[in-house]
């Protein structure tokens, strides 16, 4: 690429990403020292905008971070009241007792919230400290100083030509950088993953597990909302072909938050998760729930699953990874967003550290200490088998020997199982198609389920057409030659937005890749068996426009 002469800006701090971890560093810097120049890049139109969690929230992240997060009129407005746990079959469920679970299953004192509304309203506190939020900027290169360290990102590139080269309508951006730069990207950010792979981070670390969740937001009949009632479920309709679960969180206003999530270590490439999702609905006990009622907005979104193994280093020369770009989620809980707000309190108290002693682009190790010893890492290594447990010996197993395990490390601070490891990554789980049985899928009602194109309408995507894609092919020939026939083409089925096809043109079939559709939840990048799709940002501002996600 010839030399782009791009306007600079100098920061203290430069976060990428709007999410609660970004947020929360902003936040704890400005409180630390209101001198300090801090500035967030969000490639969302908005704040929020591409901010999808489940959410039963943990408040202890706000509770260290704005202790009177209450009186400020966070948005934090239903408790959980009940705690609900399903096994499912075909056609009935068996209740989940919950006293023998071990306390950090329980969800009372957390709260059932829209984490895009949460993270609305911390950005108002940070702008209120001086916080710089620029949305519509995506990140799409790093600047990297003298050293070779992690020197600031090019943010707010726009008008590429199709083929991704500069034009002369394109705007080169800006280079905005700092003495440390965050990334707060959320799972398997483009600039994280070339940082995890330019300095080695992951080297000591097993390979980074994920799940796919899938979301809905229901209006229910009024009669059969319970407000403040969280539900999960286990077993029907995936069995013995993937791990996952659901959710059924009550917030307020007669809404419900459907949820869905597929482990993507699955083995049979011709498992659609999106379908195992719609095929969820139709079960008596969610089907009686929804019937009368409406979905209102859809998303998806990939799921950091590998826990404590899997945390990479979480400094690297001029910088920290944040929160899921990391992979702080607490599996068994379904919760990471706590974790991703300590994360950021932690690594703005090392920067802060770090400047007040006259030090600039060098690796903040104190943070990464903090992340494995402090309150993240005893969070995770509490539950650090459960996952590798179900992916060993399935559900029932991983139910029994899990929570065994969890109440050894609740009680005694160890595991008679040690640090059980993951294994291959979950592109290499996939297996062959002529292994497995294709599957026959149920057509959508247009009641309860639901084609992926017209969902993904409810997440009001939106991609300006004439960029070039997004999502990169390392190989192009790579779908037709190898994918088709070794693997069934598994894109087609594995991306909840229906981005990927293969078509037939001039009698012969041909990969096509609809950038437009794409809800960034990055399971491209993450389930390809060949590793051979490349997911970036879209120009500033595209995507997905959730609202209450």
């Amino acid at each position: 690429m010839t030399q782009i002469e791009r306007d600079s800006m100098d920061y203290d701090v430069v976060i990428v990403g709007a999410g609660p971890a970004g947020l929360s560093a902003a936040i704890r810097l400005k409180q630390l020292d209101p001198d300090l120049s801090v500035v967030v890049l969000e490639k969302g139109s908005e704040v929020g905008a591409h901010i999808l969690s489940g959410a039963v929230l943990d408040p202890v992240g706000l509770d260290a971070l704005i202790p009177d997060w209450k009186e400020r009129g966070a948005p934090l407005d239903v408790p959980v009241r009940k705690d609900n746990f399903y096994m499912l079959g075909a056609g009935g469920q068996v209740r989940i007792p919950n006293w023998p679970m071990p306390p950090l299953m329980d969800n009372h004192g957390n709260y059932i919230v829209s984490m895009g509304n949460v993270c609305r309203w911390m950005a108002e506190q940070a702008e209120a400290l001086g916080v710089e939020i620029f949305p519509g900027m995506s990140c799409s290169e790093l600047v990297y100083g003298e050293n070779g360290e992690v020197a600031g990102v090019v943010a707010g590139v726009f008008g590429l030509e199709p083929d991704g080269s500069y034009g002369p309508n394109t705007e080169p951006g800006m280079e905005l950088r700092g003495k440390y730069v965050f990334l707060g990207e959320g799972v398997r950010g483009s600039l994280s993953k070339e940082v995890i792979g330019t300095y080695s981070l992951d080297a000591d670390a097993c390979p980074q597990k994920y799940g796919l969740g899938m979301k809905e937001i229901w209006e229910i009949d009024p009669e059969k909302h319970r407000e403040g009632t969280v539900t999960h479920t286990m077993g029907w309709p995936l069995g013995k072909r993937a791990g996952g679960g659901s959710f059924l969180y009550h917030l307020d206003n007669n809404q419900v938050y459907v949820g869905f999530v597929v482990h993507l270590n699955y083995r049979n490439p011709h498992l659609s998760p999106y379908h195992e999702f719609q095929r969820f609905k139709h079960h008596p006990m969610v089907a009686e729930l929804l019937k009368g009622g409406k979905r209102i907005a859809y998303g998806a979104r990939a799921i950091s699953e590998g826990g404590y193994q899997s945390l990479p280093k979480t400094c690297f020369p001029g910088g920290a990874l944040l929160g899921c770009s990391a992979g702080m989620v607490n599996v068994p809980r379904i919760k990471g967003n706590h974790n991703a707000m300590l994360s950021g309190i932690a690594a703005a108290e090392a920067a802060h550290a770090a400047i007040g002693a006259g030090r600039a682009g060098d690796e903040l190790t104190d943070y990464d200490t903090q992340v494995r010893e402090g309150a993240i890492g005893q969070d995770l290594k509490k539950v650090r088998n459960v996952k590798p447990m179900w992916s060993k010996w399935g559900l029932t197993a991983s139910l029994a020997l899990g929570g065994i395990d969890m109440w050894t490390n609740n009680l005694f601070g160890l595991s008679l199982f040690g640090t059980m490891k993951h294994g291959k990554s979950d592109a290499a789980a996939t297996e062959p198609a002529d292994r497995h049985q294709p599957i026959d899928y149920p057509k959508p009602d247009g009641k309860l389920s639901f084609d992926r194109l017209t969902n993904v309408s409810f997440s009001m995507t939106n991609h300006e057409e004439s960029q070039p894609s997004h999502l990169r092919l390392k190989d192009a020939t790579v779908p037709i030659a190898v994918n088709l026939p070794k693997f069934a083409e598994p894109a087609q089925r594995y991306c909840p937005a229906g981005v990927y096809e293969v078509v037939e043109k001039d009698g012969a079939p041909q990969f096509v890749i609809n950038f437009q559709n794409c809800v960034h939840c990055k399971t491209c990048d993450i389930k390809d068996p060949s590793q051979n799709i490349h997911w970036t940002v879209p120009q500033g501002g595209d995507g997905p426009n959730y609202p209450n996600m």
